[in-house]
């Protein structure tokens, strides 16, 4: 066996794609997570608008490495876990116990004794594999008791991090799911929050269209009450560098070439960027080259592994979906347009509006000022084969 050099086995792929990106595997970003910095730790409402795996939740880890060394206390809350109020009010016990009370309490009991209060008692439990502790509340009998339990949960940063003289943050992500867990609860937090200047409120939300209403609409009860961050798609002048020093710190040169073709694929967008750089690293060796012919090597191995998924996709979607998909997959533009629905043989207008509708609700197409396209590159690439009927099986 030889010892003298690192074996292939060995070897860590830079790239990361599908959960968080820590540290070095996080793109860009940077004048982003300066941003929300400086706006939590200014007690600065904050809303996130990006589609899903653009690196919202990337970007609050990002800010919150940051704010750490400033002792500000960040809870983070995913909506899209909670479809009940009830699930709504354990997830946030349990992040404003984890994040708050225990930095500030140190001792378990004491940081669980700020639940004693509320109008209802959670039932802790303790996962005997991590300790860690959980919290459920059961159905209340009336809505008024849970409705009063959340809003004391939601006064707890507050009081909280006064108590210590510490800055605390809320973060609650997909945060579209509110209308659904209860359309009233907004008002209920506008009422809360508007009392706690001194704690930041950063709504992360993947729904473009349902965001907007919920900030943007002035019969809203938060309406203009946050500052608006759009995340976009990452600039190939800036993503180009990333890419290009990952691979040579891990053993491979670049054709420039390659990277350049890899950008204009994804289009910068950050999760299919990571991917497809993924599958490249995993096709080129150590002390190798990247290059063009890779590339295509790769994204036809990238579709394989995503053929599954985009074949399910595709059939629990609708006539008129489908035919509309491939279109965009084609040609990303105005659909309603009479002369972009002849060139695609599309249907009736109104049925087309009915499509955009349920595909923007299943978030596989983004659109704004009537402009639309697929969502991930990968999709519409794995579209494009299908409808030339070529496909991606081996």
């Amino acid at each position: 066996m030889r010892h003298d050099m690192k074996t292939r086995d060995s070897e860590e792929n830079p790239f990361r794609f599908g959960g968080l990106a820590f540290d070095d595997a996080f793109a860009d970003r940077e004048d982003e997570v300066d941003e929300l910095t400086r706006d939590i730790r200014n007690g600065q409402d904050v809303v996130v608008f990006a589609p899903r795996r653009y690196g919202k939740s990337s970007l609050v880890w990002a800010s919150q490495r940051m704010l750490a060394a400033d002792d500000v206390l960040v809870a983070q809350v995913d909506l899209m876990t909670t479809p009940t109020k009830e699930r709504f009010a354990a997830a946030l016990a349990v992040a404003i116990y984890e994040d708050i009370a225990s930095p500030l309490g140190r001792v378990k009991e004491r940081a669980t004794s700020i639940f004693r209060g509320l109008r209802l008692q959670p039932t802790m439990s303790i996962d005997p594999e991590s300790g860690a502790i959980g919290f459920s509340f059961s159905t209340a009998r009336e809505a008024a008791d849970i409705d009063m339990t959340i809003q004391q949960l939601l006064e707890l940063p507050a009081s909280l991090g006064a108590d210590r003289g510490r800055r605390t943050a809320l973060v609650l992500d997909e945060f579209q799911e509110i209308v659904e867990i209860d359309p009233h609860l907004p008002k209920l937090m506008r009422a809360v929050f508007q009392q706690q200047p001194e704690v930041s409120h950063v709504y992360l939300g993947s729904r473009r269209h349902v965001m907007a209403r919920i900030f943007n609409d002035e019969n809203e009860p938060l309406w203009r009450s946050a500052k608006p961050m759009e995340l976009h798609r990452i600039p190939a002048a800036k993503f180009a560098p990333f890419l290009v020093r990952r691979f040579e710190e891990s053993g491979r040169t670049v054709e420039a070439e390659a990277v350049d073709h890899l950008l204009l694929l994804t289009d910068g967008h950050p999760h299919a960027t990571q991917e497809l750089a993924y599958f490249l690293w995993e096709r080129t060796p150590n002390g190798e080259t990247v290059t063009r012919e890779g590339l295509e090597a790769a994204l036809l191995a990238l579709l394989r592994a995503e053929d599954a998924r985009f074949t399910l996709l595709w059939e629990d979607l609708a006539t008129v979906q489908r035919l509309l998909v491939q279109a965009l997959a084609a040609e990303p533009g105005r659909p309603y347009a009479k002369s972009y629905r002849d060139r695609h043989s599309l249907p009736s207008a109104a049925s087309v509006q009915a499509a955009l509708r349920a595909l923007e609700r299943r978030e596989l197409i983004s659109g704004e000022d009537a402009e639309y396209r697929i969502v991930e590159p990968f999709l519409a690439q794995w579209l494009r084969r299908l409808t030339r009927g070529g496909g991606v099986r081996g």
